[in-house]
């Protein structure tokens, strides 16, 4: 599995939509993770390998996905994206928790392990 390219209506689709909806409500059936960046960014290229090699450590667990900052600029100002790599990680049923800047790939995996797989306490 590799990560996804999100647009806004994709967006809208998959994961909420921000035009109809007031309070969060994730529509996706596993916790997610979103990448948002820019080709010309240095530590977005650090951390797109790191994305797709989580991509399929936890293929059918957690979706994956980017969305590129010069292209989507609604959504990104949807979320007021100010640096990028900014990565969003949604959890099931939880609010979403969003991290500025580039992260080490042992980063990710300890929120993905103690955030988006465990059950709400």
């Amino acid at each position: 599995m590799a990560t996804i390219k999100l647009t806004a209506d994709k967006f809208k689709s998959d994961i909420f939509d921000y035009t109809t909806e007031k309070e969060w409500k994730y529509k996706g059936e596993r916790p997610a993770i979103i990448d948002f960046y820019a080709d010309w960014c240095g530590p977005c290229k650090m951390v797109s390998p790191i994305m797709e090699e989580l991509s399929n450590e936890y293929a059918g667990q957690v979706d994956l996905y980017k969305v590129d900052t010069e292209v989507e600029q609604e959504l990104s100002a949807v979320f007021n994206i100010r640096s990028i790599p900014s990565i969003l990680f949604i959890p099931m049923d939880k609010q979403p928790m969003m991290q500025p800047g580039a992260m080490a790939k042992n980063g990710f995996k300890e929120v993905i392990e103690k955030e988006l797989l465990q059950p709400a306490q």
